[in-house]
């Protein structure tokens, strides 16, 4: 699942306009900062969105059975279930 297709379904779910803007490393850490996010947590984050852009988490594995102790569930349940409970509300 792609960013883009997260947005997709939290867009669906919760009835809203919602899209995904790709932005590349620079830009998303410059975002970052000019919205005040503390440096470590830039770099942090930084590493980790570039990691999943390249694809870094694209196989499937078994850490949310081993985590929460049961199977994970669709991704467009779950966006159901947190507008539903206004999780998106602004």
């Amino acid at each position: 699942m792609t960013f883009g297709d997260a947005v997709e379904e939290i867009a669906r779910a919760t009835g809203r306009d919602i899209r995904y803007v790709s932005l590349t490393p620079e830009a998303y850490v410059d975002e970052q900062r000019a919205q005040g996010v503390p440096e470590d947590w830039v770099r942090l984050s930084a590493g980790l969105y570039a990691y999943v852009r390249s694809g870094g988490l694209a196989s499937l594995g078994d850490g949310v059975q081993r985590a929460l102790g049961r199977a994970p569930r669709d991704f467009s349940d779950y966006a159901d279930a947190a507008a539903r409970q206004g999780f998106w509300n602004i």
